[in-house]
């Protein structure tokens, strides 16, 4: 069986080069990045994944910070063309190890986004587009935004949505930076919580009913309050006198639930086993995608993607389930050819 790692990240080097050229040294999130050798050598990165045999496939994309984070708006779409250009390339050259790559879709520059993801996915045959759960701090939900999901519902290519937030987002509001790392720990979930919200509540899968949307980390917080996100925004608005928010919800198509069910879900969770089993609970089987989120772990590479499959591997499911996991839900909606 093979099991196709839809979520793990890479700075090839062209990319390397071209960001260390821009920025002239690596700080705060970019060295987490550059410090780990699976990242930017190309001689480490298969001899982790050859400890997993030949049956272990990687789908690749950039890794954070979020592009406009480093780079102004024209820049960081060169930055997004680089990155895409020397994937693609990787996966021509190693098909047998990357049945296929993410592009990046650099929002802070609305109009070259929507260019490069239709050169990515047209041209050079990305199975789709990574973004971040915030552009320079505006929602995904804004105006501006539209013409890229709008492509993207059209191609049928999903979007791979990642959490973005820094150590400049404070924990409380007497505060000027998050302490502890909580940013991360507790920030990234949240992020990608609020960003799926936004998405539903805003009416962005009515309006582009084709989107799918892939959210990292087993979908944040969303499958572990359920009931919150259910029965307890059923009651929207009870609780806000300015604005009709019962409104928004009456306004979608369907209960405001079945959307949130609708995004599919990685499986990169550090090794937390009741992760995996609380999304498959919450998106359903055909929605889970194997993923280890490598080379972020103690071991700079290997242990994540080992101990996701060992779970995946003990979890008490049936055979067909988990080949959906490892492997069948990443070919039919990425539309890899194996």
């Amino acid at each position: 069986m093979k099991k196709i790692d839809i979520f793990n990240h890479i700075w090839p080097a062209p990319f390397f080069k071209a960001l260390i050229d821009h920025i002239g040294e690596m700080t705060d999130i970019t060295n987490r990045s550059g410090a780990v050798p699976m990242m930017t050598d190309l001689d480490r990165r298969f001899d982790v994944m050859d400890m997993f045999g030949e049956e272990y496939m990687q789908v690749l994309s950039l890794a954070s910070p979020p592009l406009e984070k480093l780079a102004g708006p024209d820049k960081a779409l060169d930055l997004s063309k680089i990155g895409s250009d020397s994937m693609a390339e990787l996966c021509e050259k190693y098909p047998d190890r990357f049945p296929g790559f993410i592009g990046t879709a650099p929002l802070g520059n609305p109009d070259g986004a929507v260019a490069e993801a239709r050169r990515a996915i047209e041209d050079l045959g990305a199975c789709g587009m990574q973004i971040f759960t915030n552009v320079s701090g505006k929602p995904l939900d804004r105006p501006e935004f539209e013409p890229f999901f709008d492509y993207m519902a059209s191609s049928g290519k999903p979007v791979w949505m990642h959490p973005a937030r820094g150590e400049n987002f404070p924990d409380y509001l007497s505060e000027d930076r998050s302490e502890y790392e909580i940013w991360w720990t507790f920030g990234w979930p949240y992020e990608t919580s609020a960003a799926m919200a936004r998405m539903v509540f805003s009416g962005l899968f009515d309006r582009y009913p084709g989107l799918k949307v892939i959210t990292h980390h087993a979908g944040g917080m969303v499958p572990f309050f359920e009931g919150r996100v259910g029965p307890g925004w059923d009651q929207m608005g009870a609780r806000t006198t300015d604005r009709d928010l019962a409104a928004v919800r009456k306004a979608l198509k369907r209960p405001h639930l079945d959307y949130f069910k609708d995004f599919y879900a990685d499986t990169a969770s550090f090794g937390s086993r009741k992760a995996i089993e609380h999304a498959m609970e919450f998106f359903g089987e055909e929605h889970v995608l194997f993923a280890s989120d490598a080379p972020f772990d103690p071991e700079a590479g290997p242990m994540y993607i080992r101990e996701t499959i060992r779970i995946i591997s003990e979890l008490d499911i049936s055979e067909e389930t988990r080949a959906k996991i490892f492997q069948g839900n990443a070919v039919k909606l990425l539309g890899l050819s194996l």
